[in-house]
């Protein structure tokens, strides 16, 4: 299949590129600047500009473009984080809508849009989106997709958890105080943390693009739910390090801000969509991919 990535100089699109012509599969890079290998095709998604030629005989377009979330928001950078989404979502919906025949259209988004803090209540893709900054990004990055689906593209936005990998930016930055011997749990630690291994958002992504049936949110998490307590615990373990040093809520919304709420706010989601569809997880278990991980 030849898939046209957008967002491929980040750590998910790397894994994804990678992933994929290790298979055979053709991929082709979206970049905003001149391009330096045969398989790169420049665009300006702040101005709205790809041109469709780019995405000929393309079966599957992928959006991972979108400023990192873990830094504090000030009110020019809540700027940054939402347009950086929605401008690129857009530019390819709309270059989509334009060709003659019609690819599959996968565009990252994230558990965080249902809201701050959701308790025990089990969230799948029926569920509403919430309330707060993330929600309303979430609701703008997935309708700047309308124009594809309009069109007659099938469409699905990978709702999708911390992405759980050596090399992931956010595991580095949440593993360091463990690896320090200074590891605990966040908050009360009773919430819910949703995570997913890298190997099964890689095989979900391609899943999703070989489905036909699935299409509009798809929550990409464990099958089996863990709080930050079990997951401190099980992080612990892996690395060999105590967790007996927690982080009180206040500190972080301090430290933080409103970004504190990924952390200490609740979110018990459930990849209702791939299960339906007989998608089967490589680390069904917050110990199954830590393991996978770390060894």
């Amino acid at each position: 299949m030849k898939y046209v990535l957008a967002g491929s100089s980040g750590f998910l699109g790397k894994a994804l590129a990678r992933d994929l012509m290790s298979d055979g599969h053709e991929v082709v890079r979206l970049v905003r600047r001149a391009p330096s290998r045969p398989d790169e095709v420049r665009w300006d998604p702040a101005a709205g500009q790809l041109d469709p030629a780019a995405l000929a005989d393309a079966d599957v377009l992928v959006n991972l473009a979108g400023a990192n979330i873990g830094r504090p928001w000030t009110p020019a950078y809540r700027k940054t984080i939402r347009e950086s989404r929605v401008s690129t979502t857009a530019t390819l919906a709309s270059a989509a809508a334009a060709l003659d025949h019609r690819p599959v259209f996968i565009t990252q988004s994230g558990i965080g849009g249902y809201g701050k803090d959701c308790g025990d209540r089990i969230l799948t893709e029926e569920s509403e989106l919430g309330e707060g900054f993330l929600s309303d990004v979430v609701r703008l990055w997935e309708g700047a997709a309308e124009p594809a689906r309009a069109a007659g593209c099938r469409v699905a936005s990978l709702r999708t958890g911390v992405v759980i990998d050596r090399d992931a930016p956010a595991f580095q930055l949440m593993s360091l105080p463990f690896r320090l011997g200074f590891g605990g749990r966040l908050g009360s630690g009773k919430q819910y943390f949703p995570v997913v291994s890298l190997t099964d958002w890689l095989r979900a992504v391609r899943f999703v693009a070989e489905h036909d049936e699935i299409s509009g949110p798809v929550n990409v998490d464990l099958p089996t739910p863990v709080t930050n307590q079990d997951y401190t615990t099980a992080l612990g373990k892996a690395l060999h390090r105590p967790t007996l040093i927690p982080v009180p809520s206040f500190v972080l919304t301090t430290l933080l801000g409103e970004f504190a709420w990924e952390l200490i706010g609740s979110k018990r989601a459930l990849p209702a969509k791939l299960l339906d569809a007989g998608f089967t997880f490589t680390h069904p278990t917050a110990e199954a991919a830590l393991a996978a991980t770390l060894t």
